[in-house]
């Protein structure tokens, strides 16, 4: 079994930053790609930003220029930046990871808890 834990939400101004963190767990696994999503009350579940093993990066429009997703590999950890942020940022952020096992190649996705994030003043 694959486990997120995630950390770093909170409550900051408009404007203010704000960092997450995911650390992923377990054995005999290897990561694919890792992401941060987003729910926001009444909305649906939505793709913030994702990395994938190779490096590659994208992220949703809405935060383009001013979020930023990095990875530290040894850790299996993903971090989520988030500067500039506004109201609309507020929600539950959850971290995800799409996982192969080694022993069959199969690929899973797994979610963590959910963090949240409150942009207010």
């Amino acid at each position: 079994q694959v486990q997120l834990v995630e950390s770093g939400g909170g409550l900051v101004q408009p404007g203010g930053s704000l960092r997450v963190s995911c650390a992923a767990s377990g054995s005999g696994f290897s990561i694919n790609a890792m992401g941060w999503y987003r729910q926001a009350p009444g909305k649906q579940r939505e793709l913030v930003a994702r990395i994938t093993s190779g490096g590659s990066t994208n992220y949703a429009n809405s935060v383009k220029g001013r979020f930023t997703i990095a990875r530290e590999n040894a850790k299996n950890t993903v971090y989520l930046q988030m500067n500039s942020l506004k109201p609309e940022d507020t929600a539950v952020y959850y971290c995800n990871c799409v996982c192969r096992w080694n022993s069959d190649y199969s690929v899973r996705d797994y979610w963590g808890q959910g963090t949240q994030v409150t942009v207010s003043s």
